[in-house]
């Protein structure tokens, strides 16, 4: 068993953060050589970490324990071999200042680790806060605000500040839209995070400006164009984390006729076990996009962001373009003319297939369909079901996201 040992400076830090966490009782595995962020853990209770030393104790382990109020007591209470030599090569001043077995050291050499210390932890801070610029950069190119905003984001991050702020102004669909993402800075680390973006847009339809904040969770949320799709009252398909951490499906939904305490819309959402099959939906009109494969694919993927897309019918005599959108709320999809004109039940019946699907053979869930759309446009929404909100896995019901704190927003 080595009685000698060499510490890493990832640990040295570890040992700071685990005292101002009143950690300090740390256990150490005795048998290696190299003492690295994995051989050391640290607990609150003495009794805690003799029965961790005691049930780990292996063939290729044995831990000890040691308390410490400093990273002294590690260099005093630790025996070093090849460390000490290594971190006196580069400073003559302090031979000396150890015995033969590394067990005696005095101040003048423990300020001097310790300054090494400090040096090593500057390069890891630098090192460390250009990961987190690259780890930024990466979000905000994922969900859709590009690279412009690099430099500035770069700026005020140097500035060291607890939270800030940066705008941001395009267009999608030739209009324009603009919000303005929060950051902020962790409570435990130098670590700053992409937690939300207010959006506003004018809604197609209406021409009204509508606004609402998005939130990032884990990292993921809602793109700038997805944002803007909700915001023109259409649906968007998720990966979503309920509360006890599961993943799940679900279409999102602005309902832009309800507005929460906070000014945000309300959300509706449909879980995966709704029953709403997008491509069964598809299958009902004679699509040309749906005969390759490719296509198919692509078509499904711009209508799960939420967007509307061209597609071409192909009828008796003559191809038809027509615009489609997914209605997940009524299974079905929703279908426009080449005006942006929503087409009437009668409209949509004449152009299904035929004679593959007719009124016997249309499936329950489809008639419901033609008919709850027609009733839904003219009702304006109204009627729409309520449930209890993100993260409850419901089966086959509705689940609008239904706020219970002051928090803003959309969450994702």
């Amino acid at each position: 068993m080595s009685t000698e040992h060499v510490i890493s400076d990832e640990v040295l830090e570890i040992i700071k953060l685990a005292i101002s966490r009143n950690e300090k009782w740390m256990a150490y595995n005795n048998s290696l050589y190299f003492i690295d962020r994995a051989d050391v853990l640290f607990f609150k209770e003495q009794e805690a970490a003799e029965e961790f030393a005691t049930n780990n104790i292996s063939d290729y382990d044995c831990f000890n324990i040691i308390y410490l109020q400093s990273v002294a007591d590690v260099l005093q209470q630790i025996s070093y071999g090849q460390m000490i030599n290594e971190q006196l090569a580069g400073n003559p001043d302090a031979n000396g200042l150890y015995n033969q077995e590394g067990n005696a050291f005095t101040d003048d050499l423990i300020d001097h680790i310790e300054q090494q210390q400090l040096l090593n932890n500057s390069k890891n801070v630098s090192i460390m806060n250009e990961n987190n610029l690259k780890y930024l950069q990466d979000s905000l190119k994922y969900h859709g605000f590009g690279e412009t905003l690099n430099p500035e984001l770069e700026k005020q991050l140097q500035k060291g500040e607890t939270e800030f702020s940066l705008a941001h102004k395009t267009e999608v669909n030739k209009r324009e839209i603009e919000a303005s993402l929060h950051f902020k800075k962790s409570d435990s680390t130098d670590m700053y995070f992409f937690n939300k973006y207010d959006c506003k847009t004018k809604n197609e339809s209406k021409g009204e400006s509508v606004e609402q904040t998005f939130y990032i969770n884990k990292g993921t949320g809602v793109t700038l164009k997805e944002a803007y799709n909700l915001l023109n009252g259409r649906a968007v398909h998720k990966e979503l984390t309920s509360k006890e951490d599961q993943k799940y499906q679900a279409w999102i939904q602005l309902d832009l006729s309800a507005k929460d305490k906070n000014g945000n819309y309300e959300r509706k959402q449909y879980h995966q076990n709704y029953g709403y099959d997008m491509k069964e939906a598809l299958s009902y009109y004679p699509i040309k996009e749906l005969l390759k494969e490719d296509d198919m694919r692509a078509l499904v993927r711009s209508l799960e962001k939420g967007n509307v897309q061209m597609v071409t019918l192909e009828t008796p005599g003559k191809d038809i373009r027509v615009f489609i959108e997914a209605n997940p709320q009524y299974k079905s999809i929703t279908v426009y003319d080449n005006k942006m004109q929503r087409l009437d039940k009668d409209k949509r019946e004449e152009l299904m297939k035929k004679p593959e699907i007719n009124e016997e053979k249309k499936s329950k869930d489809q008639k419901q369909s033609l008919n709850g759309e027609d009733q839904a446009e003219k009702k304006q929404g109204k009627g729409v079901k309520k449930g209890k909100g993100e993260g409850d896995d419901l089966e086959g019901k509705l689940l609008p996201k239904k706020r219970t704190n002051n928090t803003k927003g959309l969450s994702v």
